[in-house]
């Protein structure tokens, strides 16, 4: 098991799942994905089809977003 903690700042869990080149916590990751799923149902499938570049650019935008709400 990975000592690794959650690429978003000041978030000390565990890592639970990939995003893009980093890592989440289950909470955040959990967020991601409601927040993919908002952008909507084609964002799935796009995603899946991305590279880990484009990938860590849709986790950027996502981020801004949490950012945005503290």
């Amino acid at each position: 098991m990975s000592n690794q903690t959650c690429s978003i700042g000041g978030c000390t869990f565990r890592v639970y799942a990939p995003a893009g080149t980093g890592s989440l916590c289950k909470e955040h990751f959990l967020s991601f994905v409601t927040w993919r799923r908002r952008k909507g149902p084609a964002m799935f499938g796009k995603y899946g089809a991305m590279t880990m570049e484009e990938r860590d650019t849709i986790l950027a935008e996502w981020h801004k977003t949490l950012q945005s709400e503290e």
